[in-house]
């Protein structure tokens, strides 16, 4: 009965109004447990809207193309980032001057230069400048942070309206450590871990806890074949962006106008027999290959959100609620275990068991640490990556949290009732995790359990037990 009772407590603090400007006058919103004893959502009598919801209403990403020798190998960052900053801005009919700030993922760009270009892609997407920008760094989890971090900014009441937003090209900037090494960082051992090559903590993660090559490259060709089915379907055609853009011949330097709309770096034919035959990259008797490792890739992703009251105002659909994130600290040395404690940590934040979730979009940064963290979690499979991940996809490393909520909520959207509840996370270099949760947007109105329940129980829920 007290996990029951501390349950409502939780969701009872995420779904109350807060104390915050501008919400419509004309919209009431109350909240209250129910008598019974329930610890879920069935615990919850809506009596109207809940305006002050954190909701996402857009969220676009750019095709993903290999580093390189892709699709974007041509075109400047800026030009990748403001396809979606307009795209959001155009599909929603928002004025851009309504828009309280933007906040962009990135990674491996100089701070002051990725900052400057992406000022300049607000302004190729026709935001006013009035319209602030900033980035938000905190490795392959950026793209979620900027999402969390403007949910976070429209609940504490600074603006009602912001984009977060994720941009990386690794054509342009390829991973690199520039200047010396503090020779201090020789004293401790999790300091030298931060410098570790990340695929040497696939390999730790792989050995430490008995993931096999075989369960390495069987990951990679599920995500291939996931990937190329979503795409022959037309799946991603609701959340890709097409971007207008060049590419330059490197024998003659001819420019060619391209429009690229398609994820590049899909293998729909990838077997694991031919995976087998390829050397391991970071260890000689590894297992961590360039076919079971995430692709370097270039893209961009932009989410939208607003208050639900100014969502109601403006008519617009909701695609997703944002309900919480959570970031973790891990060993550096197997940095690719954070989704494994960060995930759990969001669900409990949200009131929820794992249990509870019905989708999740899991960075594939390496085979090693997505098939540990899938079963360290005990996930069923078949809830994970439905359209594939990161090996197929690619890793734009500053979007790749934009582009799995994209990818979730959309998913989560063509499901219906059938999806309530959403997780993106991904493990981070150095040695952390991060995790949101969503809901449905058309979801969170519905007086109903988050679970099945056994019928001889005569309770709502199993948390009164």
């Amino acid at each position: 009965m007290d996990k029951a009772i501390e349950r409502q407590r939780v969701l009872l603090q995420h779904l109350r109004p807060s104390q915050t400007s501008s919400s419509l006058e004309n919209i009431e919103s109350s909240i209250s447990a129910s008598v019974c004893s329930a610890g879920d959502s069935a615990a919850y009598q809506r009596t109207s809207v809940f305006g002050d919801d954190v909701v996402i209403v857009a969220a676009y990403r750019t095709p993903l193309c290999k580093a390189k020798k892709g699709g974007f190998k041509d075109t400047y960052p800026d030009d990748i980032l403001a396809a979606v900053l307009k795209a959001v801005i155009e599909k929603t009919n928002v004025n851009p001057s309504e828009v309280g700030d933007i906040v962009v993922g990135s990674v491996l760009a100089p701070g002051s230069q990725r900052a400057s270009e992406c000022r300049m892609a607000a302004f190729y997407a026709g935001f006013p400048e009035t319209v602030p920008i900033r980035t938000v760094n905190r490795q392959c989890s950026s793209g979620l942070q900027a999402v969390a971090d403007v949910a976070a900014s429209i609940k504490a009441g600074f603006y009602d309206i912001g984009i977060g937003a994720g941009l990386e090209s690794m054509t342009t900037n390829p991973m690199a450590w520039e200047g010396s090494v503090n020779p201090k960082v020789k004293t401790m051992v999790q300091a030298q871990d931060c410098l570790l090559p990340m695929g040497i903590t696939s390999e730790n993660v792989a050995h430490r806890f008995g993931v096999t090559r075989k369960e390495q490259d069987q990951a990679a060709v599920d995500s291939h074949r996931k990937a190329a089915a979503a795409t022959a379907s037309g799946k991603f055609k609701d959340e890709i962006i097409p971007v207008a853009t060049k590419i330059v011949d490197p024998k003659t330097g001819d420019e060619k106008p391209v429009t690229i709309s398609v994820d590049d770096g899909i293998r729909p034919n990838a077997s694991v027999s031919d995976l087998a035959k390829l050397k391991p990259v970071f260890k000689k008797s590894g297992t961590t290959t360039a076919g079971n490792s995430s692709q370097v890739t270039d893209g961009a992703g932009a989410v939208l959100l607003m208050k639900r009251s100014i969502a109601m105002q403006k008519g617009l659909p909701i695609l997703g609620v944002f309900r919480t994130f959570a970031a973790v600290g891990v060993d550096p040395a197997i940095m690719g275990i954070g989704p494994a404690v960060a995930i759990p940590a969001a669900v409990k934040s949200a009131g929820l068991e794992l249990e509870d979730i019905d989708l999740f979009e899991i960075n594939e940064a390496f085979a090693s640490q997505f098939v540990y963290c899938r079963k360290k979690l005990e996930l069923d499979p078949e809830k994970i990556n439905v359209n594939g991940g990161a090996m197929a996809i690619g890793h734009p490393l500053g979007a790749t949290g934009a582009r799995c909520v994209a990818t979730l909520l959309h998913e989560m959207k063509r499901r219906g009732k059938d999806c309530r509840f959403g997780v993106v996370s991904m493990c981070i270099g150095t040695g952390m995790g991060a995790a949101a949760v969503f809901e449905r947007g058309d979801s969170c109105d519905e007086l109903r359990n988050a679970r099945k329940i056994d019928s001889h129980n005569h309770l709502l829920s199993k948390d009164a037990l």
